[in-house]
C-alpha cells in the first residue's frame, strides 16, 4: 500500500553489481508503491540457461544472438513462497531456481555482453518499463534501457560482501556452496560487466550511489524509500 505523501517517481531504475542488494531492495519497493517489479537479469540468465541446455556453445555470439531474438521467456508472478520474486518459464517449464545454477553464472556476463543479445532483451525491457508503474532493476537501466527514469538509484557492495551473501542464499536453500569460488566468480563476473563495449556496468551520471557493505536491508530500503518522495 502507497502511504507516501508525493506522487512517487514512476520509472524507477536501480542498477548495481550482482548480489548488491539489488533485488531484495526493489522487490520490497514495488510491493510498497504497488508497482510491478522487473528483474532485468532474469532474462539474460533465460538465454544462457537455454543455450546450455540445448548444448550451445555460449561462445557462438552469432548463433546465441539468434536464440535470444526468438527465445519465448515469460515472467509470471511467484507461485511458490521460496524467496523467488517471480516465475521464470521457458516453454512450460519452470526455471526460476534453474536459472541461478553455477554454470548459468560462470556464463551470463559473457552472453549478456553480446550487442545483439542487449538489443533484443533491452527492445523488451524498454516497452515495459515505459508503462510506467515500475521498479526495474539490472545493470544498464538508468544509463541504457530507461535513461529517463525519474530515480536512479545505483547500489553498490564489495566483491567479498556480495560473494558472502551469495553463499548464505545457497546455504539457506539447502545447496553446497564454496566462498572462495564465489568470490573469484563475482570478480571475474565484475571485470566482465565493466569492461564490456556494450552499455558496461556503471552508475548513470545522475543517480544516487549507495554503498551497502555496512547496511542493513531495511536500511537501504527505508534510503531508497525517502527518495521516492
Amino acid at each position: 500500500m502507497n502511504n507516501l505523501k508525493n506522487q512517487p517517481p514512476s520509472i524507477i531504475a536501480l542498477d548495481g553489481p550482482a548480489a548488491s542488494g539489488k533485488t531484495t531492495v526493489g522487490r520490497r519497493l514495488a510491493e510498497t508503491l504497488g508497482y510491478l517489479f522487473f528483474d532485468t537479469g532474469i532474462m539474460y540468465r533465460a538465454v544462457t540457461w537455454i543455450a546450455l541446455d540445448h548444448d550451445m556453445d555460449a561462445g557462438d555470439e552469432a548463433l546465441i544472438t539468434q536464440m535470444a531474438q526468438s527465445a519465448q521467456i515469460d515472467i509470471r508472478p511467484p507461485s511458490q513462497n521460496d524467496g523467488r520474486a517471480c516465475d521464470v518459464i521457458i516453454r512450460g517449464r519452470d526455471v526460476t531456481w534453474d536459472i541461478r545454477s553455477g554454470d548459468v553464472e560462470a556464463k551470463v556476463s559473457a552472453v549478456s555482453a553480446y550487442p545483439g543479445v542487449r538489443k533484443a532483451l533491452s527492445e523488451q525491457q524498454r516497452r515495459i518499463g515505459m508503462r510506467g508503474k515500475v521498479v526495474m532493476v539490472g545493470r544498464d537501466i538508468g544509463t541504457v534501457v530507461l535513461p529517463e527514469a525519474d530515480l536512479k538509484v545505483y547500489l553498490d557492495a564489495s566483491a567479498e560482501e556480495r560473494a558472502r551473501r551469495r553463499y548464505d542464499e545457497l546455504v539457506e536453500r539447502g545447496k553446497q556452496a564454496d566462498y572462495e569460488d564465489l568470490l573469484k566468480k563475482m570478480i571475474e563476473r565484475d571485470r566482465i560487466d565493466s569492461t564490456r563495449a556494450v552499455a558496461p556496468l556503471r552508475p548513470a551520471e545522475d543517480a544516487v550511489v549507495i554503498n551497502t557493505d555496512e547496511l542493513s536491508e531495511d536500511q537501504v530500503y527505508a534510503r531508497v524509500l525517502e527518495m521516492c518522495g
